[in-house]
């Protein structure tokens, strides 16, 4: 089965003081984009955490991102006592009978006049929040399969959908021969010249080769199949259907070329645009 790039996986966590929230987004890419958003104490786990995405979503342009919500009375942010006080006595000796509850509001909006404690990891914490992590990928990696079965259904009407109008347009063959023969005799009555029978039908043998479209029809249809068949592979194969579609465009392209039949164009038309909507969608498979 396929699976879609596009997807979205979330998972939270309530510790004793804090909410820790995990949320995973991805989009289609030629490879792995990935953009992580977490509180700067977690930085010294980001490597480890890229390869444990990279590894588990192979394919897409990803935003991880971790927030962490403090729910108790527990903060990081200080007020720096000795600036704010600095900021205070200087607004004072401008304008000396401000308001000090004004001058307070004023004094903790400016620069330094909050300071950040560093914390250190947790190891246990972070086991916890590496749960939830998981669970988070997991939720991608299920909303992915989803959109994948998605797409598998439609792949299977546009691959049907030109494998028929293929079938459509190989049964004016023989009408399109006929179409060519006579024209050419009529243009040779035309011209009211003598040419010998034997002659003149082996050089409409060979001039009717260049309109066969027998191997055109062989071919589309063996890369029809085998379109039908990678779908249902084990691996990542989004690439691999993409090179199968260019070469279901060549047979399809050259048929037109061959085809000096009206109908017969207007089907191959009908084949491009089935196939331009398959190429739009495997951009999408992982």
């Amino acid at each position: 089965m396929i699976h879609s790039m596009t997807g979205f996986g979330k998972a939270s966590l309530q510790l004793p003081t804090k909410k820790i929230t995990v949320e995973i987004k991805s989009l289609n890419s030629k490879g792995l984009d990935l953009n992580t958003r977490m509180p700067s104490v977690f930085r010294e786990m980001e490597l480890g955490l890229r390869n444990q995405i990279s590894q588990r979503l192979e394919r897409g342009k990803v935003d991880f991102s971790l927030y962490v919500e403090v729910t108790g009375e527990e903060t990081t942010s200080k007020i720096n006592v000795p600036i704010v006080k600095g900021y205070i006595n200087q607004m004072k000796a401008v304008i000396p009978t401000a308001d000090e509850t004004e001058l307070m509001k004023m004094a903790v909006r400016m620069p330094d006049a909050l300071k950040t404690e560093r914390d250190e990891i947790d190891e246990n914490e972070w086991k916890q929040i590496q749960t939830v992590i998981d669970e988070a990928l997991e939720n991608i990696a299920n909303f992915r399969k989803d959109e994948g079965a998605s797409l598998e259904k439609e792949f299977q009407l546009r691959i049907a959908n030109i494998n028929n109008l293929m079938n459509e347009a190989v049964s004016y063959d023989a009408e399109r021969i006929e179409t060519v023969k006579t024209r050419l005799r009529t243009a040779l009555e035309e011209l009211q010249v003598n040419v010998d029978e034997n002659r003149f039908e082996q050089e409409l043998i060979f001039y009717l080769e260049k309109y066969d479209i027998t191997e055109e029809k062989v071919r589309l249809g063996n890369h029809l199949n085998y379109f039908l068949e990678t779908l249902n592979g084990t691996e990542a194969n989004g690439r691999k259907l993409g090179f199968i579609t260019q070469e279901m465009g060549r047979e399809i392209n050259t048929m037109g070329s061959k085809s000096n039949h009206s109908e017969m164009q207007k089907l191959v038309v009908m084949m491009k645009d089935e196939l331009e909507k398959i190429k739009e969608q495997v951009l999408n498979v992982l």
